[in-house]
């Protein structure tokens, strides 16, 4: 019900200079969020009054405030950047009640952004085994590092094991200077990426050192027996 009451709010934003950005060519960026939110927006000089229903007056004043931010640092204004910043703050919002769709690690707090990320964030919290498809850049193995990170800080598993085929694409293995780890590190980088945006540099390395965390190519994990670990084996596609 409270979502029905009409509510005004009125913004001053501090620098006049960022404005035409902000609010677009004959104020396109305006109207898409007035469209978009079903609100009234108008303005005098900085101080932007929004006009609505209680809820969509408050998600749009985040949305503008999140966007004038992001004018200060440089972005632009655009269609899209309006969308992604409104769908952002909505899943935000709901995630901050729903603890099965985000996921802290020492570091930072992972939070899904978008259905499909939310759909694998709930198989990672049900499932023993979850196989993830989709294209480069969508969180496959990031989320599935966050998620062996915490269980780990949490004591829910002794190991993490980190696998993924060491397919060449054009280099020789042998080529590559060093012992065994120095060979497969090349390949296996990805996953290293992961493990610093999520822990310190010092911790990584002290549980890579104590066997607390495994980072090893496929190829030599036949006839392992393992209990209470994590595994995850990253480009499966390129196993047999």
């Amino acid at each position: 019900m409270s979502s029905e009451i009409s509510s005004v709010i009125k913004i001053e934003f501090n620098d006049n200079n960022l404005l035409s950005s902000l609010f677009g060519t004959a104020d396109r960026n305006i109207h898409l969020l007035e469209k978009l939110n079903n609100v009234s927006i108008d303005y005098k000089g900085n101080i932007v009054k929004i006009e609505g229903k209680k809820n969509a007056v408050e998600e749009t004043k985040l949305t503008l405030q999140k966007l004038f931010e992001d004018a200060k640092k440089g972005y632009e204004i655009d269609d899209e950047k309006i969308r992604d910043t409104k769908s952002f703050l909505t899943l935000d919002k709901s995630n901050e009640s729903k603890p099965d769709l985000f996921i802290q690690t020492k570091k930072r707090k992972i939070i899904a952004r978008s259905l499909n990320q939310k759909k694998y964030f709930h198989l990672l919290n049900n499932k023993s085994i979850v196989f993830a498809i989709g294209p480069a850049g969508t969180g496959k193995t990031y989320l599935a590092v966050a998620k062996a990170i915490s269980c780990l800080q949490k004591g829910t598993i002794k190991k993490m094991i980190l696998s993924r085929p060491a397919v060449e694409a054009g280099e020789k293995l042998g080529f590559l200077p060093g012992d065994l780890k120095e060979k497969v590190d090349p390949f296996l980088r990805p996953i290293y990426d992961a493990l610093y945006e999520m822990m310190p540099f010092d911790q990584v390395e002290k549980k890579i050192n104590n066997g607390t965390i495994e980072i090893a190519p496929i190829a030599f994990m036949r006839g392992r027996t393992l209990e209470d670990c994590y595994i995850i084996l990253d480009e499966a596609q390129n196993t047999s």
